[in-house]
C-alpha cells in the first residue's frame, strides 16, 4: 500500500516513515500543505497520515479540500490538540480517525491497519484469486492449504496484484504503488520480486498464478 505522511516535525516524521516502511508500505512524506498537495496531485494513495499544525496552513483545510475534490482516501489525523471540539472538527472535516500527540507508534500502526482494512470489509476480508488467498488483517498468504511466508514487500506486491485480478499491472505502476517516490535502486526490482513470488507460490503440477504480459507487465491469472 502507498501512504503519504504529512508531518513537519522531522523526528516524528522519520519514526513514522521508518516504521510504516518496515511494515511493507511505500511511504512518501511532505512537511507542508503545499508539499502534500503536490504529492496528492501526482500519486494515488491508499491512506494519508495528516498532521493538523503545518507551517503553511491547517490540515483541517487540506482535508476539507480533499473531500470537496472527491478524494475517498482514508485520512488519519495527528494533532497536539486533544479537546473534544478539536476531535469533532477533524472528523467533520473528513478524517476517518483521529490520534492525539503524544502517542505510541504501535497504536498508530494499529489504526493504520484498521483503516486499510475498511474497504475490504464491505465485501470479504480475505482476497482470493484462484487457489491463492491473502488475508490483509493478519498478513498471511496461502496457496491452497499451504501457508506461504513472504517478505513485507512481496506481500504488498501480491496484494496489489490480487486487488486487480485479470488486470495487467505495468512495471511502472507496480513500482509506483509498492515502492516510494525516492526509490533509485535496480531498475529490474519488480521483475526480481515477481520471480521470488513465483518461486514461493509454486506448487508441483499447478500453473503459475502470476502471468507475464510481454512488454507490458504482470497480472494475476483468474480461473
Amino acid at each position: 500500500m502507498r501512504l503519504l505522511v504529512v508531518e513537519d516535525d522531522e523526528t516524528l516524521a522519520k519514526v513514522l516513515v521508518r516504521g510504516l516502511t518496515e511494515e511493507g508500505h511505500a511511504v512518501d512524506r511532505a512537511g507542508t500543505v503545499a508539499g502534500a498537495e503536490e504529492h496528492l496531485g501526482v500519486h494515488a494513495y491508499d491512506l494519508v497520515v495528516l498532521d493538523l499544525g503545518l507551517p503553511d496552513g491547517d490540515g483541517l483545510d487540506l482535508a476539507r479540500r480533499m473531500r470537496a475534490d472527491g478524494a475517498a482516501v482514508p485520512i488519519l489525523m495527528l494533532t497536539a490538540r486533544d479537546g473534544l471540539s478539536d476531535t469533532v472538527a477533524g472528523l467533520d472535516a473528513g478524517a476517518d480517525d483521529y490520534l492525539a500527540k503524544p502517542f505510541a507508534y504501535p497504536e498508530l500502526a494499529a489504526r493504520v491497519r484498521a483503516l486499510l482494512r475498511r474497504p475490504a470489509a464491505t465485501s470479504t476480508p480475505v482476497l482470493e484469486v484462484g487457489d491463492v488467498s491473502l488475508d490483509p488483517a493478519v498478513h498471511r498468504v496461502w496457496r491452497g492449504a499451504i501457508m506461504v511466508p513472504l517478505t513485507p514487500r512481496e506481500f504488498s506486491l501480491l496484494e496489489y496484484l490480487m486487488r486487480r485480478p485479470g488486470e495487467v499491472c505495468g512495471r511502472d505502476d507496480l513500482l509506483d504503488h509498492v515502492w516510494d517516490a525516492h526509490y533509485d535502486g535496480l531498475s529490474n526490482v519488480v521483475d526480481v520480486h515477481i520471480a521470488n513470488l513465483r518461486r514461493k507460490l509454486e506448487l508441483p503440477g499447478e500453473p503459475d498464478p502470476i502471468e507475464t504480459v510481454r512488454g507490458v507487465g504482470y497480472r494475476m491469472v483468474t480461473p
